[in-house]
């Protein structure tokens, strides 16, 4: 494989990377609290490409790297529901929730009790306060969640939100199922955002996202029609010499 093609493919790869990562986008549009990601590229310069039969200095070959996903924690828009349990984040802040590999955060402000009266998100995870999982009974009349995160009911206080501050987006995992986990302890949010009787939509903008994917389906399908042409041409100069009379 030549120069020419080791380049193309390198950039192939991202390419099909940067594919996935917009149809999950796309995918997730309607998503309760879905942010979106992109992907950083950056250039690597391979210093050593040259010949001994060629004369002068070596030319550097710059190859496409995939240097990961990158998160987009802006702010989605908000959908008033009138559901007094319903929570809508806003600001660099994630929701603790339980689940089977531990504790995780989420962006998904949707939230209901289970028949143990314990808080959970529309995806089934148990919310978490600062003390716990928040146990209402249902005796105690509906919950109520105030703006600062305190959930109470007829018998007063019950618990409040364990809502934590991202001071970086890079350190968190997406572990998928609009869930992410931590590369360190993340502190909890002193005076956190939150919007009562609503929820967050997706970030993601349907229509940039489609003409970004068309996009880079054509760059694609133009960089393959071009390595083909590339490798027919090879072999065509390949057959041409074998014919030749010795």
């Amino acid at each position: 494989m030549d120069n020419a093609q080791l380049v193309a493919h390198s950039r192939l790869q991202t390419l099909q990377r940067q594919l996935n990562i917009l149809a999950n986008n796309i995918a997730n549009a309607g998503t309760t609290g879905f942010k979106s990601r992109g992907l950083q590229f950056s250039e690597f310069l391979q210093p050593n490409a040259k010949s001994d039969s060629f004369k002068g200095a070596a030319r550097s070959i710059s190859f496409v790297i995939d240097r990961g996903a990158t998160l987009d924690f802006t702010d989605g828009p908000i959908e008033h529901t009138g559901n007094a349990t319903d929570i809508a984040l806003r600001g660099s802040t994630l929701l603790a929730v339980k689940t089977a590999a531990g504790e995780r955060y989420t962006r998904n402000g949707s939230l209901a009790t289970n028949a143990k009266g314990e808080i959970v998100t529309s995806d089934g995870h148990i919310v978490l306060g600062t003390g716990g999982a928040i146990i209402a009974d249902p005796a105690d009349g509906p919950l109520e969640i105030t703006p600062d995160g305190t959930v109470g009911n007829h018998s007063g206080p019950i618990g409040k939100l364990k809502i934590v501050d991202v001071a970086n987006p890079a350190q968190l995992v997406n572990e998928g199922s609009n869930l992410y986990s931590a590369k360190s302890p993340l502190t909890v949010s002193k005076d956190p955002l939150i919007s009562v009787g609503s929820i967050e939509k997706s970030n993601v903008q349907p229509v940039l996202a489609m003409s970004r994917l068309i996009e880079v389906t054509r760059a694609y399908s133009a960089l393959t029609t071009s390595m083909q042409r590339l490798d027919d041409t090879q072999k065509g100069a390949l057959e041409r010499l074998s014919s030749v009379p010795s």
